[in-house]
């Protein structure tokens, strides 16, 4: 049998850091952040913060605040480094963020769903940069944040 660890390594790192990373040293944005609590970007943000996540970055182009945490109108205003990219936007507003997402080369990006997008994914791919069709709110409910 083969030995997964020799052809994933990269995620098995991050699975490693993620395990073992402090709730509050893990910096998560959230692009597409809404005020509207019936959004499921608003609903991750207040599980993020149940959970112990406070450092938290919500991104919305209009948005001045989101559940009491500051907004940033771009992904280009974020300036911490990123462990958690995940995205609450629509297909076709993604492709066109593409080089600026790989620029802000987070340490994951998770594809909520109805976010897929092919063109980011092998942007992300070419870049190393690991990603996952997943939910964050059962990532969060689970425990595999």
């Amino acid at each position: 049998m083969m030995n997964l660890r020799v052809f994933y390594p990269i995620t098995d790192h991050l699975l490693s850091r993620r395990n073992t990373m402090n709730p509050t040293e893990h910096h998560v944005v959230v692009l597409g952040a809404t005020n509207k609590p019936e959004r499921y970007a608003n609903q991750a943000i207040r599980l993020l913060q149940e959970k112990g996540y406070s450092n938290i970055t919500p991104v919305h182009p209009k948005l001045a605040e989101s559940e009491g945490l500051p907004v940033v109108n771009t992904l280009a205003d974020v300036k911490q480094p990123v462990d958690t990219l995940t995205l609450y936007v629509g297909t076709a507003r993604l492709a066109p963020m593409a080089d600026t997402i790989v620029a802000l080369h987070p340490g994951r990006v998770i594809f909520n769903p109805g976010t897929e997008s092919p063109p980011l994914q092998k942007a992300l791919d070419q870049a190393g940069i690991p990603w996952e069709e997943a939910c964050t709110l059962v990532l969060l409910r689970t425990g595999q944040f």
